[in-house]
């Protein structure tokens, strides 16, 4: 039997989390960043403190995706020109993919001086505020490669070492040559039931999967979210397609997720048909995605119950779920949410 093509094994959609890597490659690279002035003063980053949130690699449509979102609590040292030892904090609120590689938005830093005050000081603590951000900067651009490159090949199937050069099964002989032996047609024959058999213990053997968060935002916009074809793409950074009406068909990230609209009600709640385009989900099954919107005084909850998940995926799909439309939400910043009315950059967030 042939191997599955390359294409096809890596249109899987998959996480992994890389957070205790992410952080002790925080350690390591960030404390070498230093810079020195005009004069004899100096500057370094001495230690990494405290790194506060999630980091992933992802793959989606056979391509790997950082999705990061992390606060990073730093010390900074120096010496002065007249030699006196200068020390101090700085609070990085939020590195992220976004920020560091889609650019949509400044990165941030919150600056302390530890050391008393005095003109040979503060021209430290200045040359530290303008020197260490674009060398932190460089280091945060390197991250996003490097989790790729530690990372990719648990994630992402490569040609090399796999199965393409398994042979495939005998052709059918030409009329000229006689019928194909017995055994190739016994051998596909029982590759063919085996294929029917797992396909009915997936159907038959399943679970439901559910996620939750809260977001700063009205009912109705995150609805709107969920099914404008044309707001889609500002969550899941990828082509959709979607008319919100019963029994029409959609299609998100890329063609990663199909299934058809069950029913809708505004600012309430979405029914769907749900199927993951992966080798791991059985061919032609669907899940029942139910996706409910409770608005409160400040903020809506939502909530993502999947039903219908193959036994052996939950894991997998309620990282998924937590990753592509949950942290999806969490990475929009500044959108338009309706005529009149924005919402704030990082508003929409998950408590």
């Amino acid at each position: 039997m042939s191997s599955m093509p390359l294409s096809t094994a890596n249109w899987h959609w998959k996480n992994k989390n890389v957070t205790n890597w992410a952080k002790t490659w925080f350690e390591q690279e960030l404390t070498t960043v230093s810079a020195k002035g005009d004069g004899e003063e100096a500057v370094s980053i001495s230690s990494v403190s405290d790194v506060d949130g999630d980091v992933e690699l992802g793959q989606r449509k056979s391509k790997l995706i950082t999705i990061f979102d992390v606060k990073i609590d730093l010390a900074w040292t120096g010496t002065a020109s007249d030699g006196t030892e200068v020390s101090g904090k700085v609070t990085v609120p939020e590195v992220s993919h976004e920020n560091v590689v889609d650019k949509t938005s400044d990165i941030l830093y919150e600056w302390s001086l530890s050391t008393s005050s005095s003109p040979a000081v503060d021209a430290v603590y200045k040359l530290a505020k303008r020197r260490l951000p674009e060398l932190l900067e460089v280091k945060f651009t390197e991250f996003s490669k490097a989790i790729i490159d530690r990372h990719g090949p648990d994630v992402q199937i490569s040609a090399d070492g796999s199965r393409a050069g398994t042979p495939g099964p005998s052709a059918p002989a030409s009329s000229s040559g006689g019928a194909a032996p017995a055994a190739t047609s016994t051998q596909l024959a029982a590759e063919s039931a085996n294929k029917a058999v797992k396909k009915a213990e997936s159907a038959r053997s399943t679970t439901t999967v559910s996620v939750e968060a809260s977001f700063m935002a009205a009912a109705d916009d995150l609805f709107s979210l969920l099914t404008d074809e044309k707001r889609i793409p500002a969550w899941s950074r990828s082509p959709a397609q979607s008319k919100a009406q019963p029994d029409t068909e959609y299609s998100l990230f890329g063609g990663g997720v199909k299934g058809k609209y069950i029913s809708l009600t505004p600012g309430k709640e979405i029914k769907q048909t749900w199927a993951l385009q992966s080798p791991t989900w059985p061919s032609g099954h669907y899940g029942t995605l139910t996706t409910t919107l409770d608005q409160g005084s400040d903020s809506t909850a939502l909530k993502l119950t999947l039903e219908g998940v193959p036994t052996g995926e939950e894991d997998e799909i309620r990282r998924n779920l937590e990753g592509y439309y949950i942290h999806g939400f969490k990475s929009i910043g500044e959108i338009v949410l309706c005529p009149g009315r924005s919402l704030s950059a990082r508003a929409i967030k998950s408590f």
